[in-house]
């Protein structure tokens, strides 16, 4: 497991604070944890595209796919590499844009009561043992950190924004996962 920081940051991952967040509403508490998948382009892993987007510094003339993420503001709190690297962008005590227009057991706003993380993927490539790895450990830091975060209440992008999202995806193994998780 790892370490929770008062302030919210992870003490082991590597911090590249994003300015696409907000404070969470007061009656907030941290009760959902939702896994996507980010690649950028689609299906190519490594480089600083997923990192340039989370910090509003991506050049969208870079890739022709890039172009509809022109003005895009969005982050996640964590995005870990498919070598298992963990990457920060906001503290877990603030609301990162991760889950967009979204809905959990009739709430609204997911976003405002969440955490997000991003692996690096795709929603039919196999994540690799490293990510799930370091999302066992970080998960069980976040549980112990955030009781109301129940292993029920950790849920894929596409159960949240069903139709418009499909992430993790198919090659998610949610069973081994959730086992892990104990």
């Amino acid at each position: 497991m790892y370490l929770i920081e008062a302030s919210g940051w992870l003490a082991n991952a590597d911090k590249h604070p994003s300015p696409n967040y907000n404070q969470r509403p007061n009656s907030a508490e941290i009760s959902l944890l939702v896994i996507h998948n980010i690649s950028l382009p689609a299906g190519h892993f490594g480089g600083a595209h997923v990192h340039e987007l989370f910090t509003n510094c991506l050049d969208c003339s870079a890739h022709n796919s890039f172009a509809d993420l022109q003005g895009l503001t969005v982050s996640a709190h964590l995005f870990i590499e498919r070598d298992g690297k963990i990457n920060q962008f906001v503290s877990f005590n603030d609301r990162a844009w991760h889950a967009g227009v979204s809905q959990f057991e009739g709430r609204d706003n997911c976003n405002d009561f969440s955490i997000g993380i991003e692996l690096e993927g795709s929603d039919d490539i196999p994540y690799t043992d490293e990510q799930y790895r370091e999302l066992i450990a970080v998960t069980q830091s976040l549980q112990r950190y955030y009781p109301a975060i129940l292993t029920a209440r950790i849920v894929g992008h596409c159960d949240i924004a069903p139709g418009r999202k499909t992430d993790p995806g198919s090659a998610f193994d949610w069973a081994y996962y959730k086992n892990a998780l104990g």
